[in-house]
């Protein structure tokens, strides 16, 4: 889309990867609301911890 992310995020599901809620297009809440896959794992070096969109808990550092 010719944005830049700031983070991104993996599905636990699918393995779709999207940007963060910090990026302006927050494709990963997106693909949420679209397919109801619940966990989101982050996709950056050195961060090691999954989001449950359903319970609202992160799991890990």
């Amino acid at each position: 889309m010719g944005d830049r992310w700031v983070h991104l995020r993996t599905c636990q599901t699918c393995g779709n990867v999207g940007c963060c809620d910090s990026s302006k297009n927050k494709h990963a809440t997106k693909h949420f609301h679209a397919t109801q896959h619940p966990v989101m794992q982050s996709a950056e070096r050195g961060e090691h911890w999954r989001w449950c969109y359903v319970d609202e808990i992160m799991d890990g550092e």
